[in-house]
């Protein structure tokens, strides 16, 4: 899940790109609107992090902005002021949130798989597909119920993918969902993330395969269509 997190505050900004990659979302981090604007752009997001007050302006008259010229992306604001009548005029202003610093980025995960279940109007947590059991929120994956251990960067294609099992995942999606603007990217660093995920569903026997759609992408599909 590709996340614009806009803080001025590079330490913080740093410890919380880092914590939330944990948490499977890919994080840009730009410390002006300037340069949020520029991201905006060139990068479909899914979730915003916005602090109040940025260096070249107020972050919350950037989001009436974007609401204005019809930007519905989900948005947290973040800010140290705890004032009733900013908080409501946060939400008024199109924020989906609010958090109130220092934050806890359990807390800030939580909350953003909560905004995101209701953008996508989610019900279960849980990604079952074939014989595979995925728990986005402790990052686990279980085939016949016996856990898979695979590295993060692999484990987000996965995710990727059953999200939309059966549909074809364009490849630059793919990679527009996976990388951030921060990460020093192979020109064929998708290509060995697949042929890693596709090891470790084979060996585990796992019943979803990953087919390739030459020019166009993937595909997660099951080895059986019966069982679909």
């Amino acid at each position: 899940m590709r996340t614009l997190l806009v803080d001025h505050h590079a330490d913080l900004a740093r410890a919380m790109r880092l914590a939330l990659g944990d948490g499977g979302f890919v994080v840009d981090v730009v410390g002006t609107l300037e340069l949020a604007s520029s991201a905006f752009s060139c990068a479909s997001y899914e979730i915003l992090l916005l602090e109040l007050a940025l260096p070249d302006g107020d972050g919350l008259g950037w989001l009436r902005q974007l609401r204005t010229h019809g930007h519905s992306v989900p948005a947290v604001i973040m800010s140290s002021l705890n004032d009733l009548d900013k908080r409501i005029a946060i939400f008024n202003g199109g924020a989906d949130d609010f958090l109130l610093k220092p934050i806890s980025t359990d807390e800030l995960i939580a909350r953003m798989r909560a905004i995101l279940r209701r953008a996508t109007q989610m019900t279960d947590l849980r990604l079952v597909f074939g014989n595979l059991d995925f728990d986005p929120v402790a990052r686990q994956v279980f085939v016949d119920g016996h856990p898979m251990m695979i590295a993060r960067r692999e484990l987000c294609i996965l995710e990727h993918l059953l999200n939309r099992a059966g549909r074809i995942v364009p490849r630059a999606q793919l990679e527009d969902h996976l990388y951030s603007f921060n990460d020093d990217v192979s020109a064929n660093a998708l290509e060995v993330g697949i042929y890693r995920l596709r090891g470790h569903l084979t060996r585990s026997g796992a019943t979803p395969r990953i087919k390739t759609i030459r020019g166009i992408g993937y595909i997660l599909e099951l080895t059986d269509a019966s069982s679909a």
